[in-house]
C-alpha cells in the first residue's frame, strides 16, 4: 500500500451511496379504496357475502320475530314464546335445506325443475278446493298441514318459476333459439301467466307483483328486445291496473301511500303507525323489545310490518344494517351471474336476485309510506316458514353458484386440507408432495 508524504497511510474514502428515495405518502383514502377494491375482488367474495349476509339477516330476524310476536302471542292466549318457536323450527329446517342446496351440483338442480314446478302447480289449484284451502286475511292462498302449522304453496312458487324457467332458457340458449322472439316467449310467458293465475284466483296481488318481476328479470338477462319487454311489461301492467281498479281493498291501500293521518275509517291506520314507529325509534332506537306500537297499534308488527318495530327499537342504525345486508346480497348475486360462463347459473342467479330484491324493496317501501302495502314479507327476516324455507333453499342455490366458479373452487381447495392429512407433511416436517403441488396449482 503506498503511503503518504507524512509517511501515514492514505485515509480511504468512503463512497457514498444514493440516496434512498423516500417512499411517497399515499391519500389514506386512496389506500383505503384501493384494499377495499382488491378485497372485492378476491374469488370468494361472493360466497362470503351471501352465506354471511343471509345467516346474519336471518338470526336478526329471529331476534325480531322474537321481540315483535310476545304481544301479539299473548293477546291470542298463547305462549309468548309461540312465534318465536314455530320461526326457529322453520330456520332449523331452512339451513339444512340450505346446506344440502350448496352441496347439490349445478345437473341435480336442473333436474329439479320439472318435478318443483309440477308439484307447485297441483298444490296451488289444490288452494281452490273447498274444504282444503284456507283463507286468511281474505287471502285463500293456504293449506293446513296439521296442527297450528299451515304451508302457502304460492310461496314455493317463485322458486319453481326461477328453475323452471332457467332450466327452459339455458337449453334454448345452447341450441341457439333465443334470437327469435317466439322462442323466448312460449312456454316461458305461458306458464308464467298460469301461475299468476292461480295465485290471483286467492286474491294474493303481492305474491303476484314478485312472481311478474322475476318474469321480467329472466327475459331482460335472455336479451329480450326492447318492443318484446314493453310489450309484455303494458301486458302485466293493463292487467294489474284492472285487478286494482275493480278491488276496493287495493284502491284504499294505493290511497294510502305518503299518509300522514290514518283517515277516514282509519283505513291507513297501518300505514300511518309503521310511519310513527320508525319515527319514534331516533337514530339507535328504543331498545330491543321496548316497542310500543306492537301494543296492539300496529297490525302484523311480526310479519308485513317487522321492518318498523326494528327502526322502533334499534334505531335508524338497525334499519339502515338491514338495508346493507341485502345490498351485499344483491350484489353477490349480480356478481355470480355476471361471472359465470354457465347459461342455467346466469338465470338462475338473476332470477334469484331480482326475486330476493325485489320482496324487500316492495317491502320496505311500504313500510316507508313509499309503496301501496302488497302484503309481502320482508325475505329471511319476517315471520312465516312458508316464506322463509323456499329462499333459504334458493340462497343455497347461490352458494353452490358461487363455490362453482374456477378461482373460487381453487381457493377453497387450498384452504380447506382433506381430513387426515396433517399441513405439515412427513415426519421432518416438510410439506408431504400432495400439499406442494396443491399449493403450486
Amino acid at each position: 500500500m503506498p503511503s503518504s508524504r507524512t509517511g501515514r497511510p492514505p485515509v480511504q474514502r468512503l463512497t457514498r451511496r444514493p440516496p434512498v428515495p423516500r417512499p411517497s405518502r399515499e391519500n389514506p383514502v386512496r389506500r383505503l379504496h384501493t384494499r377495499a377494491r382488491r378485497a372485492w375482488d378476491r374469488p370468494l367474495t361472493a360466497y362470503y357475502l351471501i352465506l354471511g349476509g343471509s345467516l346474519l339477516i336471518t338470526v336478526l330476524g329471529l331476534v325480531m320475530v322474537y321481540s315483535a310476536s310476545q304481544i301479539t302471542a299473548l293477546q291470542k292466549s298463547l305462549p309468548g314464546t309461540f312465534f318465536f318457536r314455530k320461526q326457529f323450527l322453520a330456520a332449523s329446517i331452512g339451513a339444512l335445506l340450505l346446506l344440502v342446496a350448496s352441496r347439490m351440483p349445478v345437473k341435480l338442480h336442473r333436474a329439479l325443475a320439472y318435478p318443483i314446478l309440477a308439484g307447485c302447480v297441483f298444490l296451488m289449484a289444490l288452494v281452490q278446493v273447498p274444504g282444503i284451502g284456507q283463507s286468511i286475511n281474505g287471502n285463500q292462498n293456504w293449506i293446513a298441514v296439521g296442527g297450528s302449522f299451515q304451508i302457502q304453496p304460492s310461496e314455493f312458487g317463485k322458486l319453481a318459476l326461477v328453475l323452471w324457467g332457467a332450466d327452459l332458457l339455458a337449453r334454448k340458449e345452447d341450441r341457439r333459439l333465443l334470437t327469435q322472439w317466439k322462442h323466448m316467449l312460449v312456454p316461458l310467458v305461458p306458464v308464467a301467466f298460469m301461475l299468476l293465475g292461480l295465485i290471483m284466483l286467492g286474491g294474493d296481488m303481492g305474491t303476484a307483483i314478485i312472481l311478474t318481476a322475476i318474469l321480467f328479470g329472466l327475459l331482460w338477462l335472455a336479451g329480450a328486445p326492447t318492443r318484446l319487454f314493453v310489450g309484455v311489461l303494458s301486458v302485466a301492467g293493463l292487467i294489474g291496473f284492472v285487478l286494482i281498479r275493480t278491488s276496493e281493498n287495493r284502491m284504499a291501500r294505493l290511497a294510502c301511500i305518503g299518509a300522514t293521518e290514518p283517515g277516514k275509517g282509519d283505513t291507513c291506520w297501518q300505514a300511518v303507525h309503521g310511519i310513527y314507529a320508525l319515527a319514534s325509534g331516533g337514530i339507535f332506537g328504543s331498545g330491543l323489545g321496548a316497542s310500543v306500537e306492537k301494543w296492539g297499534q300496529l297490525p302484523e308488527a311480526h310479519t308485513d310490518f317487522i321492518f318498523a318495530v326494528t327502526g322502533e327499537e334499534l334505531g335508524l342504525a338497525g334499519t339502515l344494517s338491514v338495508l346493507a345486508l341485502f345490498a351485499a346480497l344483491g350484489y353477490a348475486g349480480i356478481r355470480v351471474a355476471g361471472r359465470t360462463e354457465d347459461p342455467f347459473v346466469r338465470y338462475a342467479a338473476g332470477g334469484v336476485t331480482t326475486w330476493i330484491t325485489a320482496q324487500a324493496v316492495i317491502n320496505i317501501g311500504a313500510v316507508l309510506g313509499l309503496l301501496p302495502i302488497a302484503g309481502v314479507p320482508l325475505p329471511l327476516f319476517s315471520y312465516g316458514g312458508s316464506a322463509l324455507l323456499p329462499t333459504m333453499f334458493a340462497i343455497g342455490l347461490m352458494i353452490a353458484f358461487a363455490r362453482d366458479e374456477p378461482a373460487a373452487r381453487a381457493a377453497l381447495a387450498m384452504r380447506q386440507p382433506r381430513f387426515g392429512r396433517k399441513r405439515g407433511g412427513g415426519p421432518s416436517g416438510r410439506p408431504g408432495r400432495w400439499n406442494t403441488m396443491r399449493r403450486r396449482a
